[in-house]
């Protein structure tokens, strides 16, 4: 009897935990923007964080030590990572539809005019044009580490994915730093929901992007990947060069076009 190349997947607990982590967090949150209560919203972080800790322990050890990932279980999670990044594009579409909904044809509620009345835009050559730098280094970085990992360079590897890391935190602190100085804020006319809402968004796909190469980094110290097995790196990549993508067309829409 031949072995069924397919993994049928055992019983367990996270979906559960995550799906109530994500309804409080929700809960929380809502509770929490209208100053009640902020409880609910610390559990459900905390269920979430268990539930990507265990779970991404659980494939970890489904893929490197049980060997379920077969040729055919590998082939179904390439298309299950690609049509997640078709959805996250599809996520920030939405923020393009509405900004370019609103300043091509602004209305006299804000002036008649983009940027809006009284919204003084950030200098696209000043730290938002730093922070385009600092990511298009990082799709450098994570594209080195990509070619070393097929060429069995673990070296090469291991070095990429840190300057990457690296790369991925600076731009959230340089983002931080900007939010901060920044003189408008997020219920300033459609202006200000439109930046906040789709650069926020983006800083926080580089932070899961960061947490997902830095996995693959701990993953790489101990020889978790091969020259022919190392999808789990080639999700994290393709993920990351989705993010540079959008940051890309972020900084021309909102930042240099609007300014």
């Amino acid at each position: 009897m031949s072995r069924n190349p397919f993994h049928l997947v055992e019983y367990s607990p996270w979906p559960l935990t995550g799906s109530m982590g994500a309804f409080f967090l929700t809960m929380g949150s809502v509770g929490w923007f209208h100053q009640y209560y902020s409880t609910g919203m610390y559990i459900g972080l905390f269920l979430v964080l268990i539930t990507m800790i265990q779970w991404w322990r659980d494939v970890i050890r489904e893929a490197s030590y049980q060997g379920m990932h077969t040729y055919q279980v590998t082939k179904g999670l390439r298309w299950g990572m690609v049509l997640f990044i078709v959805s996250e594009v599809c996520f920030f579409f939405a923020f393009f539809w509405g900004y370019f909904h609103s300043s091509l044809g602004p209305t006299m509620e804000i002036g008649s005019c983009w940027p809006p009345v009284g919204i003084h835009v950030l200098n696209p050559f000043q730290v938002p044009l730093l922070n385009t730098a600092v990511l298009l280094a990082s799709g450098v970085s994570v594209t080195w580490a990509h070619h070393s990992a097929i060429e069995g360079s673990r070296n090469g590897l291991v070095q990429g994915l840190i300057v990457t890391v690296i790369l991925g935190i600076y731009f959230t602190i340089l983002q931080a730093g900007e939010y901060y100085e920044v003189s408008f804020c997020i219920s300033d006319s459609v202006y200000g929901s439109v930046f906040f809402m789709a650069t926020g968004f983006h800083g926080f796909h580089v932070l899961i992007g960061s947490t997902f190469l830095l996995v693959c980094l701990s993953r790489s110290l101990t020889y978790h990947f091969s020259m022919g097995h190392h999808f789990g790196l080639e999700a994290a990549i393709w993920y990351w060069h989705f993010v540079d993508v959008v940051w890309l067309f972020l900084y021309i829409s909102v930042y240099w076009w609007a300014s």
